[in-house]
């Protein structure tokens, strides 16, 4: 199964939030890096949910 270039680069994206956080934290700016972290690594999730969308008026709801 093949994936999808949407779903790598969102992937991509995750990782480069993940690295953005850890690099906050270690500079004590903990309030920001946790609302980035969890905004930054939705993304992925949404995609993924509106990938299972009922039609198309869902797909964009979802994403």
């Amino acid at each position: 199964m093949s994936e999808s270039k949407l779903r790598t680069q969102s992937m991509d994206f995750a990782i480069q939030i993940i690295n953005l956080v850890k690099s906050l934290k270690s500079k004590k700016e903990s309030i920001i890096s946790n609302q980035i972290g969890r905004s930054g690594t939705s993304i992925g999730a949404n995609i993924r949910e509106a990938q299972y969308a009922h039609s198309k008026a869902d797909f964009i709801a979802k994403l």
